[in-house]
């Protein structure tokens, strides 16, 4: 799994001009599944993404949790993120997940989120989505499972 990580101060997704899924303070998640993925990569992602101590504490400091902080998250399904752009002028996406596997992943790792007691708002898999964001700091990471 590949996640781009963006600490936002609010984030909202629309689908055919309406809002499906808005955020306040906490993390814009835009998540790419691999074919070789499995169920140890959305446990280890999702644990690290509201692990990271990417908020501030008293001193500024970025060492707090998604999860310290009270935070949210808006998790957006992108397969994208698994262009391979090496070759060439197009992405090949020769190792996205299917359509059927990367809706499951992107399901179980949404409930693996809401495990932590986290609010989890999201869009609608495979739709064109339009996402607004307004990223804090900026502080924008990535964390892959392998």
């Amino acid at each position: 799994m590949k996640v781009v990580v963006q600490r936002v101060k609010q984030a909202s997704v629309k689908v055919d001009g309406k809002t499906v899924g808005q955020i306040g303070k906490g993390l814009l998640l835009l998540i790419g599944v691999d074919q070789k993925d499995d169920e140890e990569d959305i446990a280890f992602v999702a644990d690290k993404c509201v692990n990271l101590r990417i908020f501030e504490d008293e001193q500024g400091k970025m060492n707090r949790s998604l999860l310290e902080v009270g935070g949210e998250i808006l998790a957006i399904s992108q397969f994208t993120l698994l262009g391979d752009t090496r070759k060439g002028r197009r992405p090949s996406f020769i190792n996205a997940a299917d359509p059927q596997k990367g809706d499951a992943f992107y399901q179980k790792f949404i409930e693996r989120l809401r495990q932590h007691g986290v609010k989890v708002e999201t869009g609608i898999f495979g739709a064109m989505m339009d996402v607004e964001l307004l990223n804090y700091g900026p502080v924008t990471l990535i964390v892959e499972s392998k």
